[in-house]
C-alpha cells in the first residue's frame, strides 16, 4: 500500500510510527487548504508560510493527542488558525480587540468591483476584524468557536464581526 491510498486513520498510524513518507503525504494532502487559512488571517505570504510550517511541526509532535472525534483537517485548521493568531500578536503586535477607532486605510479599487477587490478590502481590515470576519465568514467557525480560540467573549467576536462588516461596507459602497 502507498501512502497516496491510506485512509486518514491509517495515514495518522503511520505517521505517529515516525513513518516520513506518510508524514510528507499528510503534510500534502492539507497543507494548500492551511496556507490559504494561514494567509487570509495573516494577510502576509512570508508570514503565512512560517505559519504553516510552525504549526505542521505541532501537528506532527501532538499528533497521538489528536482523539480522532473530528476530522483530521478541522483539528490541523485549529492548530494553523491558533498558531497564525499567535504570531499576528507576536510579529505585529496586534491592538486590542476591543478598540474600534482604527485610522481607515486607503484602497486603490481600480474600476470594477470583483474578487481581487474584496480580497484587498478584508485584508486592509484591522487585524481583530479580520481575523474574527474570515473566521466566522469564511472558514465556518461560530462565535462560540472564536471566543474559544481567540480567547475572548462571544459578545466580543460578535461586536469584531459588526465592525468588520461595516468597515467593508463602506470600503464597497461606491462599487454596488
Amino acid at each position: 500500500m502507498t501512502t497516496a491510498t491510506m485512509t486518514e486513520s491509517e495515514l495518522i498510524d503511520a505517521c505517529m510510527e515516525g513513518n516520513r513518507l506518510a508524514q510528507k503525504e499528510l503534510y500534502d494532502r492539507y497543507s494548500r487548504a492551511m496556507y490559504t487559512a494561514a494567509y487570509r488571517i495573516t494577510s502576509d505570504f512570508e508570514l503565512a508560510n512560517d505559519v504553516l510550517q510552525e504549526a505542521f511541526i505541532k501537528v506532527f509532535r501532538h499528533l497521538s493527542s489528536f482523539r480522532r472525534e473530528s476530522t483530521l483537517g478541522a483539528w490541523i485548521k485549529t492548530i494553523v488558525v491558533r498558531t497564525a493568531l499567535s504570531r499576528i500578536r507576536r510579529e505585529i503586535k496586534m491592538e486590542s480587540l476591543e478598540d474600534h477607532h482604527q485610522k481607515d486605510q486607503i484602497i486603490d479599487w481600480g474600476h470594477h468591483l470583483d474578487a481581487d477587490y474584496l480580497e484587498k478590502a478584508i485584508q486592509a481590515l484591522p487585524a481583530g476584524y479580520r481575523s474574527v470576519f474570515v473566521m466566522i465568514e469564511v472558514e465556518g467557525y461560530s462565535h462560540k468557536e472564536v471566543a474559544e480560540i481567540l480567547d475572548i467573549s462571544v459578545g466580543t467576536s460578535k461586536s469584531q464581526l459588526f465592525y468588520a462588516k461595516k468597515k467593508l461596507r463602506k470600503s464597497l459602497e461606491k462599487y454596488r
